[in-house]
């Protein structure tokens, strides 16, 4: 089979069968087809597309490029959520353990950050001592024992979507909803659990910018894991502001055992509901959306949701202590007050800039490889709904890069727009089932 034909094929906006799709993948990873090649052909999806069933060949291709995960051992409800990528988005430290304490195993392969977007990992890590570079034996064993467990991506699993996304991001082919979602699936099918939420983000915090264009992403996505056997639902909600209050990994992670231990409200601990209610429906261990989001709530208000999360820091060689006194989190010397100039009800907040301004403090990568400093970030007192008196509080800043601070302040201070009248924020948009 000749690559050049299958490229051909592809310009020509003909649809490519099953052999083609395995040899383009089979090739690549071993390196017989260049780079300057696959660019040709990655622009020739791009502007033509793949339908749902070269999309299934693709993300199927991907997953025998590498090993799989047999969960089959572990007993009980294997379930898994993946989001598109925000700000302040934490659910994963919150989601895990509540669904932990119901009996549900979660089991997660976890990427790390770049950008204006926070990394699971990275926020884990902010914890010291714990180990995101767990084998597939020993995490096999600590879902076993504790029904939960975070870690990150195996060189061997899925090494075609490396490959790809490295070169997609080089030749502006990102943004493809095929390529999106075979990405994306490739890697939690090759998991191997039994259900899966998306947790699809829209808006100017979110890689999705437009509603439409992320029900599109979300029904190929359920789709795609329907045709896989894997019970995959979405849901679509807002990036409009960030997510938590929190941004930047040892302050999310905060956040989010304050969640756990019932000492935080916010939209951060709803979706986490929403999400957690939606799985348990999907295994047959809840019959309605509210009574799951009530027996959720009792795992937060008896103390099992951070009991679990105490549990997984432990097994994966973390300092638990640090989930008793979360005054161990390490400092930042330069903390500074952001303070509203004006009077009115919070009318937005652009996540993506307050993310960049996350990022520049030293809480995010410019480029992979760059070191975090775990501390920094943005703790925002106010968010949209929210009246403000000229004076007000709205926002903390945590570095130790001075000469970031002012940048900051003011690029924080130029996100948040006010009104003379309350905004309603429509936290969850649409459900794919």
């Amino acid at each position: 089979m000749n690559f050049l034909y299958i490229i051909q094929k592809k310009k020509e906006n003909k649809v490519l069968n099953q052999s083609e799709i395995e040899f383009f993948i089979e090739n690549y990873v071993k390196g017989e087809i260049p780079d300057y090649q696959v660019s040709a052909f990655l622009m020739a999806i791009y502007f033509n597309k793949l339908n749902l069933d070269e999309t299934y060949y693709l993300t199927k291709a991907m997953i025998d490029s590498g090993e799989t995960v047999d969960l089959s051992e572990v007993p009980g409800s294997k379930v898994d959520k993946h989001s598109t990528g925000g700000v302040g988005d934490t659910v994963t430290l919150v989601l895990g353990p509540l669904l932990a304490s119901v009996g549900l195993v979660f089991a997660k392969m976890s990427g790390r950050g770049l950008g204006h977007t926070g990394g699971t990992l990275d926020k884990l890590e902010a914890i010291p001592g714990f180990n995101i570079n767990i084998g597939g034996r020993d995490f096999i064993e600590i879902l076993k024992k504790s029904n939960i467990a975070v870690i990150g991506q195996t060189e061997n699993i899925v090494p075609a979507d490396k490959l790809l996304y490295a070169l997609r991001d080089a030749t502006a082919t990102v943004d493809n909803v095929s390529l999106i979602a075979s990405s994306i699936l490739s890697k939690k099918i090759a998991l191997g659990t039994d259900a899966l939420v998306l947790d699809v983000k829209v808006g100017n915090g979110a890689f999705m910018k437009d509603l439409p264009s992320a029900v599109e992403l979300s029904k190929l996505m359920v789709e795609l894991g329907k045709k896989f056997g894997r019970n995959t639902k979405a849901i679509i909600t807002s990036m409009e502001e960030p997510l938590g209050d929190a941004i930047g990994n040892s302050l999310e992670v905060i956040e989010a055992i304050n969640i756990l231990k019932g000492k935080k409200e916010g939209h951060l601990k709803d979706i986490a509901l929403r999400i957690g209610a939606k799985l348990m429906l999907m295994e047959g261990i809840s019959s309605s959306e509210e009574e799951a989001i009530k027996v959720l709530e009792g795992k937060i208000s008896d103390g099992s949701a951070a009991l679990k999360f105490k549990e997984m820091v432990e097994l994966q060689g973390g300092d638990k202590t640090y989930i008793d006194d979360t005054d161990k989190f390490k400092k930042s010397s330069i903390i500074k007050e952001i303070y509203a100039e004006e009077s009115g009800y919070v009318k937005s907040i652009e996540a993506i800039e307050i993310g960049i301004a996350s990022r520049d403090l030293g809480a995010g990568r410019h480029k992979k490889g760059d070191v975090l400093d775990l501390s920094a970030g943005i703790y925002l007192h106010k968010k949209i709904g929210d009246l403000v008196e000229k004076g007000d509080k709205l926002a903390t800043i945590y570095t130790e890069k001075e000469n970031e601070v002012e940048g900051a302040i003011q690029r924080i201070k130029a996100a948040y727009a006010f009104s003379d009248k309350k905004e309603d924020y429509k936290l969850v948009l649409e459900g794919i089932d």
